[in-house]
């Protein structure tokens, strides 16, 4: 019996032994696996417009969500207080007032990335991960005169995207057209597509010419083409089968991301989830529509946050939330008028979309820049709010160290612990930008240069920092920028703007009214 039982437990210390040894292998992948990313951004969100950050009239649970189980930063930057420098900086780590082409681009502009140059997906491509962008990309496409009813390249897919499903730059601008990795989708080819922003083409109506067509007015700009009942910006003839419907547009684009998630989750992915809430024209679909009680933009922020509740239950239910690292932010601050009447700046109410900050788009104040900016992966960030001085192109440098490679770039810092709540410490400066000026974020305290100037955009009502003396605010007494302290601190005066002047280089100097009044 004795000897019975001893060959008993011998067989099953080699079973267990065996079932070890090959299991071994299997946790060993599980434990190096690299995390999803993906990073959701929205257009011309401001920083007071989510619940998280203390809104009251919007209610938005599943961006809340997001913030309040990840790490929630109350000093998150763009670049930029316009959409496109803010975009360059996201996907290449560079400062984008050293790219002087980097500005508000039209649909016909070309290619501003260089194909040569180092991007957040070509980095992430590297290290064996799939890339994808769907939604607005508004970064140039081609090289020059660009024949939309053929391939337009380069774009997304020549600087790091495997897939793309975008459209070309903002749904207020020509073309109208969604493209699919450089081929205009549902196109047909007898019904050619043309695109000039200088001329119209014989016969086709405008906004400014033809009012009685619209169901949206406009207010300055948009007055071209008229597509679906919109005045756009730039002139467009042909393509019809291929044009967009505004109202379903984040329906389109939410289907395209969950899809791209359900056919990649095998594999390490990258997904640049670019969404255009709230950028006008803004055309909540029906269900969304009047329900936010402040007219469209707040029914586009409401339909924002719940197909990005959509995204993330998809996520889930295809067992990947918990290794997929989210990155929530927008690409520069709020605008109420923005080139139509669509009652955002009459129905506004009790609502602050820039909370308590001054300006908003196209402004040095700090509600051009600061930005709802969140971090969140299941399991892997505690919950926590911070107050690290970060900004959106320190995510290559970040995201290199993450996926355990490096990266060079001068411009985008090395913070991937304050990105992950494991610590409080980020950037000493930043360069803020804003229509081609430029301003320094050290410390608590920003310096903004005497540009003078008109100090009020008077098209979208929003003070834009300019004036003829220096301003200097301590953001951590005075975060509404109301006490300029240029002239009780001309000490941190001239200290800031040496440090400015010096990371802004010498050829700045030349250009730029910085003299201290």
């Amino acid at each position: 019996m004795k000897k019975l039982l001893l060959i008993l437990l011998s067989a099953l210390f080699i079973v267990s032994c065996a079932k070890t040894k090959k299991e071994t292998p299997v946790a060993k992948e599980e434990s190096t696996k690299k995390p999803n990313i993906v990073v959701i951004y929205l257009d011309d969100l401001g920083y007071g417009d989510l619940s998280a950050y203390g809104a009251t009239e919007l209610q938005t649970p599943n961006i809340d969500a997001l913030a309040n189980g990840g790490v929630k930063f109350t000093n998150g930057y763009a670049s930029s207080a316009t959409c496109t420098p803010s975009r360059y900086a996201l996907l290449t780590g560079m400062y984008p007032w050293k790219n002087k082409r980097a500005k508000i681009l039209p649909g016909t502009a070309p290619l501003i990335i260089s194909t040569e140059q180092q991007t957040l997906p070509k980095m992430l491509k590297k290290e064996g991960y799939d890339t994808a962008i769907v939604g607005k990309w508004h970064l140039g496409l081609g090289s020059g005169m660009v024949n939309w009813n053929e391939k337009v390249t380069p774009g997304p897919n020549e600087v790091g995207f495997d897939e793309s499903y975008i459209l070309a730059a903002t749904q207020d601008r020509v073309p109208t057209v969604y493209i699919k990795d450089g081929h205009v989708v549902n196109l047909d080819p007898n019904d050619p597509i043309e695109i000039d922003y200088k001329n119209n083409f014989e016969g086709q109506p405008t906004g400014k010419d033809n009012p009685e067509l619209t169901t949206m007015k406009w207010h300055h700009g948009h007055n071209s083409s008229i597509v679906n009942g919109i005045p756009r910006i730039g002139y467009m003839k042909g393509g019809d089968a291929a044009k967009w419907v505004d109202i379903d547009m984040a329906d389109h684009f939410l289907a395209k991301a969950q899809a791209y998630v359900k056919s990649h989750k095998e594999k390490p992915f990258f997904l640049y989830y670019a969404m255009q809430q709230p950028h006008v024209p803004r055309t909540p679909h029906p269900r969304f529509a009047g329900k936010s009680g402040m007219g469209p933009r707040g029914d586009v922020i409401l339909e924002a946050d719940w197909c990005i509740g959509e995204f993330v239950k998809t996520l889930e239910e295809e067992g990947i939330l918990d290794n997929t690292l989210i990155v929530f932010s927008s690409d520069n601050g709020p605008v109420l008028n923005d080139g139509y009447y669509d009652d955002a700046d009459t129905k506004i109410g009790k609502h602050t979309p820039a909370g308590v900050l001054r300006g908003g788009k196209y402004s040095l104040f700090e509600a051009g820049t600061r930005m709802p900016f969140i971090t969140y992966w299941k399991g892997q960030i505690q919950p926590g709010v911070s107050d690290a001085l970060v900004c959106q192109m320190d995510l290559l440098a970040s995201l290199a160290k993450l996926v355990g490679t490096e990266e060079s770039s001068t411009d985008s810092k090395e913070l991937l612990d304050a990105f992950l709540g494991k610590s409080d410490k980020g950037r000493e400066n930043l360069v803020i930008e804003a229509t081609s000026r430029t301003a320094l974020r050290s410390g608590d305290w920003i310096y903004i240069p005497a540009y003078g100037g008109k100090p009020l955009n008077t098209q979208v009502n929003i003070e834009v920092g300019n004036s003829d003396v220096p301003m200097l605010y301590n953001l951590k007494d005075d975060l509404s920028q109301k006490n300029n302290l240029a002239e009780a601190n001309p000490e941190k005066l001239k200290e800031l703007h040496e440090k400015f002047v010096k990371l802004r280089g010498d050829g700045f100097k030349k250009t730029q009214k910085l003299e201290l009044k």
